[in-house]
């Protein structure tokens, strides 16, 4: 008998991050190893000296949303799923992935088995991601088959784990990205009559109703919190696409009072957020994409141009200082950094390098053989959506 809710959520270990892990659990929470001081004016050359030793062996990948100072010691920088395309297409034997731990997962799935993908720190996880354990998805599909929702087919977002990933594969679905979730939904109704969306419940909503057409009425969320996902069989059986209750922490702060008042404060201004953001958020937006479009909407934008965005603060701050001739400003006021994509910083960088450097493989992310086989499988099926 599949674990019910309650016993899955007390069997969860609650652990105060850098002060211990867990080895069952889905991401590590502590660096091992003595980490610079932040204050330490010599990091900056320590950086340099650990790269240059490393030479050609080493891959640096940065995400967008890492800091100034990290992203300058990155040899490319993307969202997740192009970084992870990029370490595989590199070689090298070892990536330094500056990003959070789905992503080396990620890179670890794609890259050679014999690739050591590093993970500065281990507590760089993401919260989204966390909103979806494998445990919970396993008791959701069978509250989908008990209802009898013979015909779903489970779509994962790249935001997810390696296990997520590994699930979907096996039930015949797929992986997608924000720039391909259209596509991919449209091929999951081509081999089903339902959509299980895990884990960003606003990114599922939002492609569902404003790209394919189906109502808001189409879709109901599964709380996995809630025995049968607080959803009645009835309603389950109806539902076109089941969506799960998660969200991204950065993107779910932004608000419909926030496009108003960025609209208020500068005349002419476009609203221009990731399809992340909440439903009402993206439908009162001028553009709406991935992080991708979302920079080169930017880039190519005539001077002048007044931008509010809405995405990760790290993001925006730099678009800003790349694009002085335009007026770029974050849609929320309040200061909203991705918390646990900070944890890669300039010290944790240093340590992995220097470690690196002493013939020391820290923090290395390794997705076991069959969870890997299956996550890949579902990888395999997003690159070969029609049109992608």
């Amino acid at each position: 008998m599949a674990q019910t809710l309650l016993d899955t959520a007390r069997s969860t270990p609650l652990l105060l991050l850098g002060r211990r892990a867990d080895p069952d659990s889905e991401r590590g929470t502590i660096c091992p190893g003595d980490v610079p001081a932040p204050g330490d004016p010599a990091l900056i050359e320590r950086a340099r000296a650990a790269r240059a030793a490393l030479g050609d062996d080493l891959f640096v990948l940065g995400h967008h949303y890492q800091r100034d100072e990290v992203i300058a010691f990155a040899d490319t920088r993307g969202d997740s799923y192009k970084l992870a395309v990029d370490a595989a297409a590199n070689g090298a034997p070892t990536i330094v992935f500056c990003g959070v731990h789905f992503m080396a997962e990620t890179a670890d799935i794609l890259t050679p088995p014999g690739t050591r993908v590093v993970l500065p720190d281990l507590a760089a996880g993401c919260s989204m991601a966390d909103m979806a354990e494998i445990g919970q998805v396993e008791t959701a599909w069978a509250d989908l088959r008990a209802a009898g929702c013979d015909r779903v087919v489970p779509l994962t977002y790249m935001n997810s784990t390696a296990a997520i990933k590994s699930f979907t594969g096996r039930e015949g679905g797929a992986v997608c990205t924000s720039s391909n979730a259209e596509r991919a939904m449209r091929w999951a109704f081509d081999n089903g009559d339902q959509i299980l969306f895990l884990p960003d419940q606003h990114l599922g909503r939002n492609t569902a109703v404003l790209r394919l057409g189906l109502s808001l009425d189409d879709c109901v969320v599964y709380d996995p919190r809630r025995p049968g996902g607080g959803v009645t069989p009835e309603a389950l059986r109806a539902a076109k696409v089941i969506l799960w209750k998660g969200h991204c922490s950065v993107h779910g702060t932004f608000t419909a009072a926030h496009v108003a008042l960025a609209r208020a404060r500068v005349p002419g201004v476009k609203v221009l957020v990731h399809p992340e953001c909440r439903h009402e958020v993206v439908t009162r937006a001028d553009l709406v994409g991935s992080t991708e479009f979302i920079i080169d909407t930017i880039r190519s934008a005539p001077p002048g141009s007044r931008w509010a965005v809405g995405t990760e603060l790290n993001l925006v701050g730099r678009l800003a200082q790349e694009h002085p001739d335009q007026q770029v400003t974050f849609l929320n006021e309040t200061v909203c950094f991705c918390a646990t994509m900070n944890r890669i910083d300039l010290p944790h960088l240093v340590w992995a390098l220097e470690e690196l450097v002493a013939g020391r493989v820290p923090n290395r992310i390794v997705v076991d053989a069959d969870t890997r086989r299956w996550a890949r499988v579902a990888l395999d099926r997003m690159l070969a959506l029609p049109g992608a």
